[in-house]
């Protein structure tokens, strides 16, 4: 059965389109006005092998706030309707992941209960045209729009390029992890039944 979605959403502040295909080979097709905001889903995509079509028109001469929280909240929501009821998924997923002097650890449980830790340091407020405190609101808002329980953290790192990509990286491979499927698993992977 195939795992897709396609996300649309209007506001005031932004407009959204989104395709997701969470068992793609990492084909992706991004624009949101903001260089390195793109290359972290790029890397998302590709390394969480998603396919993935987004075009976002936000309100930039405001500032990036609103087209990267917005981002957030339609890619939760397209990871959620894609999976569907979850059946025989891990669930769980995890990833320690290094690049260059750093190493992130991410870690994911698709519960259907939202819960977001993020214990991360960065020391400059811009990456390119990319607001670094924007990374927390994006994956806060991924989170509580899927209802995924979503750990981050910084291991060590000193380049906030680097810790930036590691993270989303890292993401990346835990929500892979956590869509795939176990064969043992013939319902949902829960003792109450329900992963909600």
């Amino acid at each position: 059965m195939a795992r897709n979605a396609e996300i649309q959403r209007k506001t005031n502040e932004t407009g959204i389109a989104l395709q997701l295909d969470l068992d793609g080979t990492g084909v992706a097709d991004i624009n949101t006005g903001i260089g390195f905001f793109d290359h972290m889903l790029y890397s998302f995509a590709k390394h969480g092998f998603f396919d993935m079509k987004l075009n976002v028109s936000g309100d930039l001469y405001v500032d990036g706030h609103h087209t990267v929280e917005d981002t957030g909240i339609v890619l939760g929501k397209a990871i959620k309707e894609a999976l569907g009821d979850k059946k025989g998924i891990k669930r769980y997923g995890s990833s320690f992941l290094p690049m260059d002097e750093t190493l992130v650890l991410c870690a994911i449980d698709l519960s259907g209960r939202p819960y977001f830790v993020y214990d991360v340091n960065l020391t400059t407020d811009r990456v390119g045209y990319l607001d670094t405190e924007m990374v927390k609101e994006f994956f806060y808002a991924v989170s509580y729009a899927c209802g995924m329980n979503l750990h981050i953290k910084l291991i060590h790192g000193t380049n906030n390029h680097h810790i930036i990509e590691a993270i989303f990286k890292a993401f990346a491979r835990a929500l892979d992890e956590g869509c795939g499927y176990d064969p043992r698993i013939s319902d949902v992977l829960s003792t109450k039944g329900t992963v909600d």
